[in-house]
């Protein structure tokens, strides 16, 4: 059992990264978590937590639940543009299946909670980490504010356009844009009035979903083939036109947003996986290991996991076995993650058909799914959330060097 406290410097506090300290903060390590914005901000949107980012939360004793509120909503489920549902699930049926219901809250509010249960000096705000020397050995932490030395692990939670996966994997290609952007905003509970299910509209080549969170406010998203970069004037009057004659309540919940409140960005994955998610002692977790498009609803997810197999991989070990903890890291992740990215990808382009054959052919295809088939989909994302028996070995189709 290590008994020097040992150090680490986390880049970036997004989900994945504050869950990280968390985990490692909670399992006797001294944390820095450096984050290039200047504060935290309540601008933002919502998340919804998947059974397995529930149960990875669990393995570190998080509970989120307390700060976020238990509401859930009665239904999940696809609709066409006029209302009719394609493909609905009673979200008690899903809760006795997979243990429990999904929970939705806004993104602000998870990571309030989450920093809440950090020391109060282990955030660093307005503190970008630019790059990292030395991995292999004694790690030194470039940032714009100095160096910082003495770390024992660096965790690259810088997000997807990750300077640091960029520094290590110069011959990496990068990103592949999906051909789609996003709006996304959250509404007050007063402005809501969303019904009690959480649905996603799919139409030739947008789609809309409306998701009521647990503390009573309302996270709408859309997306939509266009160009990466386009950016409309008037965001309202773009989503009107798009969605403004789609079956309620989508129009009345669009006549009440702020358009000073929505976020708009392109929508990326990775072009190729990752080699592996580590190098010497620095390990990348999150968007910086495995961007994935949101069709899944698991990055935020897929991150949280990253954390907690983390967490546990380096608990109670000495600063000399940190590298290998990282390499079973990169053997328990990698596979994973990877098999999510792509069947995220998948996912999108079926979602984002615009030929009004294939469309056709497709929502018959989804209301023709029997609900056990859609049960066994699910199982896949939500059951296969595991910690791994110890640090063990590197399999064959990891790599340890680019």
């Amino acid at each position: 059992m290590a008994t020097v406290q040992r150090h680490a410097v986390v880049a970036g506090a997004g989900i994945g990264g504050l869950t990280a300290a968390v985990a490692l903060h909670r399992h006797g390590w001294r944390v820095i978590v450096c984050e290039r914005a200047a504060g935290p901000t309540a601008v933002g949107a919502g998340i919804v937590l998947a059974p397995n980012a529930l149960r990875a939360f669990d393995t570190i004793g998080f509970d989120i639940t307390g700060s976020a509120g238990r509401t859930v909503p009665a239904a999940m489920g696809l609709r066409r543009p006029d209302g009719r549902w394609l493909s609905r699930a009673d979200t008690a049926a899903l809760a006795a299946r997979f243990g429990g219901p999904p929970l939705a809250l806004h993104r602000s509010a998870l990571a309030d909670a989450l920093a809440s249960a950090l020391p109060a000096t282990a955030i660093r705000y307005g503190v970008a980490v630019t790059s990292v020397d030395d991995a292999d050995g004694a790690p030194v932490v470039r940032t714009d504010a100095g160096d910082l030395h003495g770390a024992d692990l660096v965790i690259a939670a810088d997000g997807i356009h990750s300077p640091l996966r960029r520094q290590y994997f110069p011959d990496h290609p990068g990103l592949h844009h999906s051909g789609e952007t996003a709006w996304r905003t959250v509404l007050p509970a007063a402005a809501s009035s969303a019904g009690t299910a959480t649905a996603e509209t799919w139409g030739r080549g947008e789609r809309f979903g409306v998701v009521p969170l647990a503390d009573g406010r309302t996270y709408l998203y859309a997306t939509a083939v266009v160009p990466a970069g386009r950016r409309p004037a008037d965001v309202r009057a773009e989503l009107l036109r798009r969605y403004g004659t789609w079956h309620d309540p989508i129009p009345a919940l669009l006549e009440r947003i702020d358009p000073a409140a929505v976020l708009q960005h392109d929508l990326y994955d990775l072009a190729a996986p990752l080699p592996r998610f580590h190098h010497g002692r620095l390990a990348w977790l999150g968007d910086a290991a495995h961007a994935m498009t949101p069709n899944l609803g698991q990055g935020g997810c897929q991150a949280v996991e990253d954390a907690a197999v983390l967490g546990h991989l380096l608990a109670g070990i000495d600063a000399a076995d940190v590298p290998a903890a990282l390499a079973a890291y990169s053997a328990a992740r990698c596979a994973r993650t990877d098999a999510i990215r792509v069947r995220a990808r998948r996912a999108g382009r079926v979602a984002a058909l615009t030929h009004p054959l294939a469309v056709a052919v497709r929502d018959l295809a989804v209301r023709a799914t029997p609900a056990r088939a859609a049960t066994r989909a699910m199982a896949a994302l939500f059951e296969g959330f595991a910690l791994p028996d110890g640090m063990g070995t590197v399999p064959a189709g990891v790599a340890t060097r680019w």
